[in-house]
Parts: structure tokens; sequence; C-alpha cells
């Protein structure tokens, strides 16, 4: 008897897992972090190229030396491999990128500007450090510590790079819209028209919102840098790593109504714990400061969250593997993550909930209970769901 083509096709993908020198498909989803220099960028950075010390056995590797793809910490696929086993654990990933320091008129190339200021468009969210600690043996380029001083300097930036864009399109379309003749130069002049407005109050592209998907596709299409969701990563003494300090209070106030997150970390900290050699001591060390979880694992979850990214699973006997996706993704989406032929040929999808897979210890046995349910295009993939795609091409 003959097996079915979907079959086949999910056994060479298995073969194709086993493989060291097989082509990801993964989403190749970047980071950038950014801020004035001497804030701790580059020590933060440093500390995420050790992600090994939080991140179980699961290395970290440099693509070139201001990139670094970064395992997002997640106990869900240690605890899938305990049960299944495998010959290859395959966590999810994020790049994070190390941009050199920004300062006044990077938007008009000052300090190499125009170079720094493509490597964060080429981004797909902003960590913008800022210094929130008192030292005097670091210079501070403005004289004095000051973090919203320092975050509205490099926000002119930013949004005087994102003006100047926006305008260059104006341009480009005002005389058609003015004559009513052509709907798509009319609906575009309205979108940068209302980014315009903004961005000259002084406020960034990711605060305006538009009624209707066609607009919000428009705006996303300009690819502006202030329209790219941030976080703010403040950079604080030893002390304050748990609850904070006066610096970042004044953050928080100052940016309460920019709907960014705010994440506390203390980096020269989070070096002294990254050269510990072993889990245990790095773990002891947190334990003594008063801290359940790195400051370095907590950024990288936050930054996976700021992309709205969730994560599921395929399990099998050659590899466990997390897969990221959008939040709010159907199945048939999901499953062209892996590869595009199966979104073409979706047929169906096999879905088990992470806690069921656990509790009842194997597939055979989740399937034996009743709890795996098939599922068709319009199911819309859950964080932690176990996925087994049948297709067709």
């Amino acid at each position: 008897m003959t097996a079915p083509p979907h079959f086949i096709y999910m056994l060479k993908f298995y073969y194709l897992c086993a493989l060291k020198n097989k082509k990801e498909y993964i989403m190749a989803l970047q980071c950038g972090i950014v801020g004035l220099p001497n804030v701790g960028k580059s020590t933060l950075f440093n500390c995420l190229s050790n992600a090994k010390a939080q991140a179980a056995n699961f290395a970290f590797c440099t693509i070139e030396p201001n990139i670094g793809v970064i395992t997002v910490p997640d106990e869900r696929i240690n605890k899938l491999s305990e049960i299944a086993k495998p010959q290859r654990v395959q966590p999810t990933t994020v790049e994070i990128v190390d941009i050199a320091g920004l300062v006044k008129g990077a938007s008009k190339g000052e300090g190499l500007g125009n170079k720094f200021l493509a490597n964060i468009r080429e981004t797909d969210a902003i960590l913008h450090v800022l210094r929130c600690f008192d030292d005097e043996n670091v210079t501070h380029v403005d004289g004095s510590v000051n973090p919203v001083r320092d975050k509205e300097i490099i926000d002119v930036e930013l949004q005087l790079k994102d003006l100047e864009t926006i305008e260059a399109r104006i341009g480009r379309v005002e005389k058609l819209a003015k004559t009513g003749q052509d709907k798509d130069a009319i609906r575009a002049f309205d979108v940068y028209s209302k980014i315009r407005e903004v961005l000259l109050k002084g406020e960034s592209a990711r605060t305006v919102k538009f009624e209707s998907k066609e607009d919000t596709k428009m705006a996303n299409e300009l690819y502006l840098l202030t329209s790219k969701p941030v976080m703010y990563v403040c950079n604080v003494d030893e002390d304050s790593a748990v609850s904070g300090n006066k610096y970042v209070d004044q953050l928080r106030e100052a940016v309460k109504d920019e709907n960014a997150e705010i994440l506390v970390v203390a980096a020269k900290t989070e070096s002294e714990i990254a050269e510990l050699d072993t889990y245990e001591e790095r773990q002891e060390f947190l334990s003594e400061i008063g801290l359940e979880e790195s400051g370095v694992n907590r950024l990288i979850k936050s930054a996976y969250q700021l992309l709205n990214l969730k994560t599921y699973f395929t399990v099998g006997p050659l590899e466990v593997r997390a897969w990221t996706f959008e939040d709010g993704w159907k199945a048939p989406q999901c499953a062209g993550v892996i590869h595009t032929d199966f979104e073409k040929g979706f047929i169906r999808a096999e879905v088990i909930k992470y806690e069921d897979f656990i509790s009842y210890g194997s597939e055979n046995a989740v399937k034996e209970a009743g709890k795996m349910s098939v599922e068709g295009k319009e199911y819309v993939v859950q964080d932690g769901d176990v996925m087994h795609f049948r297709f067709n091409v």
C-alpha cells in the first residue's frame, strides 16, 4: 500500500530536521539596541552574547560582530524534550543588533548618523537603553545623568528622519490627490498628512491610530523609524536592580502615555553573572541581590513579546522544536513558517495543548484520552500548541 503524499512529506520533513546543514525556515526577527554613547549598550549586548548563562544549554552564535542570534528562554521546550527524548532540540530565536551610539544631529549625518539610522530601519523593534545610574568614572556625553533628556534626544533624531521621509512621499502624491481623480493618491495623501502632523508635534508615528486596515497597511509600508515598537531599558546600578530608582521613576512618568514597555536591568551586574561558571552559581548570585530571574532573560522574553510573537512546537523522535508566529495567525500561516509547501498544500492541523501533552506524558496517551483536536484552515493557533500539519502538494 502506498503512503499518501502528505505523509511522505511529513517523513521528509523530520528527516531534514535531523540534518545539521539544512536550510532553516525561520522568521528573521531583529531588535536593535540604540541609545547615546556610554549608556551601557555594548555591556548589555555582551551579556546577551553570553546568553547560554541564562538559557540552559542553548548557545549564542555571532553572525557579524554586532549581530547576535539569541535563544528565547522557554522552559516548555525543555519539558517536552524530557518526554520525547529527541536527537535534537531547537529553541526559537530573536536577533539582537548592537547599533553604535547616536548623537545630536544624527538625522543630518552627524557621527555617521545616516549609517546608524539605516541600521535601525532594518530592525523590527527598538530596545532603547537609557543610563539610570550615577558613576563619576563613566563620562556622560551631555555631562549629567538625565534619562528623560537622553530619550528625547534620540526621539528627535528619529522623528526628524521620519519627517524627511514623509515630506518626500507627500511631495509625490499631493498634486494627484488634489485633482480628486486618483483614489490611491487621495488615500496616501491623507495617511501621510496624519503622520506628518504628529511628527511636527514632536510625537512618534506609532501614536497615530488609523480606522481602516488599508490605511494601517499603507503606513506600515513606510517603515518609519518611530513607528516601530519600543522598549525602554533602564540601565541601573546593582542596588536598584530590583525596584529601580529616581531616574527610572522619572522615565516612567515621561513615557506613561506612549504605550511603551520599561525594563530595569543592571548591565554591569549582568556581566558579572554571565562570567560565573555554573547555573547554580548564577542562580545563587541572583538570589543574593533579590532577583528570581536575570535581567538578560527578562529582556529576551520581553523583546519577543514586544514583537507580538508567540510559539508553537513540533515534537518527534528526531527533533523537538519551537516555531515563531505572530499572534492571531491561523493554522496555514503557521504551517508556512516551517516551509511554504506546508501552507500551499495545507489539509489540516492536529493540535495538542501543551498542558495535555505534559499531563498525559506522550502523544499516544493524549490521543487515547481524546484530547487531540483536528483543526482546519480557520483555526487560530494558540501559544504553546503542539502541532502536526498534514498537507499535499
